[in-house]
């Protein structure tokens, strides 16, 4: 497992700590760290992959010469087969017109060739991306929205751009494709590891909950996404997916959002929706056939996600994660224990 050093700043505060409380090395305590979790001038912690929370193994590195890419991807009958969602490291469903739904999918740790059917951005998207400082790849978007990516400093790579293409074999406009390997080489950074998107935790940590095995995610009259745990992971039982790309969904969480007016229409004159991905509302994390109900928050669309229950701080147990922006006025979510 490759690793990373600890900050000197964190090494201090937690030198200090260690003195304040004795600081002795008690052999006979029976209470020793693993060496990856002691604190001292040459310690080291485990790296972990900022969308999943799993550590990173191999030759493999946290630290990217490209930023998080997220990939609009359309969620309808008429993007079938999607290609690429088995490649994603995590993924958002939100609201857009027509009570239909979007996936923004998040790409870092694996760079798929061929990604799709890639289709326009929001302005719910910058609360959504924000936290990681993600660039988005997309088909393109009305002015409005473009005037409001642009302002939020949100870096996007739309249709003309070197890594986007047309399928001839499909109608558009569910025929816009993106190879995120030729993408990254445009967006190139300095080598950084993002922050993590949400707040990962260990298997041990997570609460018992109650029974839920079969989850029903409503959007509202246009879309419900279903889910069935199968002893292993959840299984999207709609999903447009391509057979053997499915998500691989470790953890199904349930946020519970306000929905405004994002201002303009679409073509076919329906209001378009926009997301308030900042405040607090009901989270629901649904793991291991089990449901633990909390809360989350966000003080800005930029911060981080934090979930908490009344027991204090929740983590979400490292894996993929499917994260679905239920509207808390017009949608729904049930779900049964067998």
């Amino acid at each position: 497992m490759r690793r990373v050093q600890l900050t000197t700043a964190l090494i201090a505060v937690a030198s200090l700590l260690l003195v304040g409380c004795g600081g002795g090395d008690d052999s006979s305590s029976g209470d020793k760290k693993p060496a990856s979790q002691q604190v001292a001038g040459s310690e080291e912690i485990a790296a972990t992959w900022p969308l999943t929370g799993l550590p990173v193994t191999g030759d493999e590195d946290p630290a990217k010469t490209h930023p998080v890419l997220v990939t609009k991807i359309d969620n309808t009958d008429a993007s079938a087969p999607q290609l690429g969602l088995g490649g994603a490291d995590l993924v958002v469903e939100e609201l857009v017109e027509g009570g239909l739904t979007r996936l923004a999918a998040f790409f870092y740790s694996e760079l798929p060739t061929k990604v799709g059917p890639v289709r326009s951005m929001r302005a719910s998207d910058i609360g959504i991306v924000s936290p990681v400082k993600a660039s988005v790849v997309t088909s393109g978007a009305a002015s409005f929205t473009i005037a409001r990516i642009k302002n939020a400093g949100i870096q996007f790579f739309q249709e003309g751009a070197d890594g986007i293409s047309r399928d001839t074999s499909r109608s558009a406009p569910y025929n816009v494709f993106a190879d995120l390997t030729t993408i990254a080489d445009s967006a190139k950074t300095e080598a950084a590891r993002p922050a993590d998107y949400l707040p990962w935790g260990e298997e041990k940590d997570f609460p018992a909950g109650q029974p839920a095995v079969k989850i029903a995610a409503s959007f509202g009259p246009g879309h419900t996404t279903n889910w069935t745990y199968d002893g292993k992971g959840y299984v999207n039982e709609n999903t447009f997916a391509a057979d053997g790309d499915h998500f691989p969904a470790d953890t199904v969480l349930v946020l519970r959002v306000k929905v405004g007016d994002a201002g303009y229409l679409d073509p076919a004159n329906n209001p378009v929706p926009e997301t308030k991905f900042k405040g607090r509302g009901r989270a629901l994390v649904f793991h291991d056939g089990k449901l633990v109900r909390g809360s989350w928050s966000k003080t800005s669309l930029g911060a981080p996600i934090q979930l908490s229950t009344q027991a204090g701080p929740l983590t979400v147990p490292a894996g993929h994660t499917w994260v679905e922006l239920v509207p808390s006025a017009t949608g729904d979510v049930t779900f049964t224990k067998r």
